[in-house]
């Protein structure tokens, strides 16, 4: 069985060492097959030598470490602001609501000479809506009909409308107010005039009427 006897250290350290002359090295084969290899030692006496000879490598300076260089980013700025200017543009006007109608001025009544407001109503509708009324029977809505595209149809429908107790017919009113208000203010320009006089009357009730004294 052949052994190969390899001195890495030597070989490595020679790699390392100085520069030097050239160094032989001896290739011994035993008679009994085994191999051994020296460097510098012939081989002994009854072995077969090959010789050789290897050039020291030239050996160089390890290169020097690169220096470091810290590069700092430059701060932000602002981009330059475009060269022009503004001498016109448009104005911001105040968002201005639907001028409320002007209030009636309350009587000069004593307190008794005050009467209860007129009767009012709490009608529901046939979807589940409520509103108040001054018309204790409305006129039906028709409602229309799904027809499966077949012509147009619709069926009247009725609110069922009951008068508020006394004790809550000044809430009533007010509430009156203000779905008038609110009507008027959502209605197109030709119906405004009339839902504002409409505003006006109830808001007149309100005041006239014992609504107006203190519970």
């Amino acid at each position: 069985m052949c052994r190969l006897l390899l001195t890495a250290a030597l070989l490595a350290g020679a790699s390392l060492a100085p520069a030097q002359d050239a160094t032989t090295i001896y290739r011994c084969t035993a008679a009994s097959g085994e191999v051994t290899i020296q460097n510098g030692t012939p081989c002994p006496a009854g072995s077969r030598q090959e010789i050789r000879r290897v050039e020291a490598l030239p050996t160089r300076s390890a290169p020097p470490a690169p220096a470091l260089v810290v590069a700092e980013e430059p701060a932000w700025t602002p981009p330059p602001l475009a060269d022009f200017e503004q001498v016109a543009g448009p104005q911001d006007e105040a968002i201005a609501g639907p001028e409320r109608p002007e209030m009636p001025a309350a009587a000069r009544l004593a307190a008794d000479a005050r009467l209860p407001p007129p009767p009012i109503y709490q009608c529901e509708t046939w979807d589940n809506d409520s509103y108040v009324s001054e018309d204790p029977a409305p006129k039906p809505r028709c409602v229309r009909l799904d027809t499966g595209g077949v012509g147009q149809a619709c069926e009247n429908r009725y609110d069922a409308c009951a008068r508020i107790g006394q004790k809550a017919e000044c809430a009533g009113w007010k509430r009156r107010q203000r779905e008038i208000e609110s009507a008027w203010r959502h209605a197109r320009a030709g119906d405004k005039a009339a839902l504002q006089e409409d505003f006006a009357r109830v808001t007149r009730i309100l005041t006239d009427s014992t609504c107006a004294l203190p519970p």
